[in-house]
């Protein structure tokens, strides 16, 4: 019976792990607001530009919590993101490589703030992604948010 007891506990503490996953989106075509509550009558806090990277914290309705790359939570109505994922560069100067490979050639260059498109996850620690200008390459993950 004790055997059973650790191994249904493990069962559940696996599904309430995965039920905890990160679930990214981007600001869709147009920039939204970010409130205090969910709202449109809560207080204005920022609006977040087309493109940025935000994770769904919780959702509630049509609005939806959103924490940003510093970290900030707020709410904005949920038909403003889109699936479509973007990952912001958290370090200067980040070399986005030819291939998912530390000794690969540089793509290109990524300083601090840049958007880029994501491509796929390929394994390792590496994600390719697309720059806006249409050169793709991989980066590691440790050098962006939002995945």
């Amino acid at each position: 019976m004790t055997v059973f007891r650790l191994i249904a506990g493990a069962t559940l503490m696996l599904a309430a792990a995965a039920s905890h996953a990160l679930d990214f989106k981007s600001v869709g075509a147009a920039p939204v607001i970010l409130y205090d509550a969910p709202s449109t009558k809560g207080v204005k806090q920022f609006v977040a530009p087309r493109g940025m990277p935000v994770e769904i914290v919780l959702s509630y309705g049509e609005w939806v919590k959103v924490r940003d790359a510093n970290g900030d939570l707020a709410w904005t109505e949920a038909k403003g993101l889109s699936p479509r994922r973007t990952v912001v560069v958290r370090n200067a100067n980040v070399k986005v490589r030819a291939a998912a490979d530390e000794n690969a050639a540089p793509a290109f260059t990524a300083d601090k703030g840049v958007l880029l498109e994501l491509q796929e996850v390929a394994g390792g620690g590496w994600i390719k992604v697309r720059h806006r200008d249409g050169a793709t390459g991989y980066v590691k993950s440790s050098d962006i948010w939002g995945i």
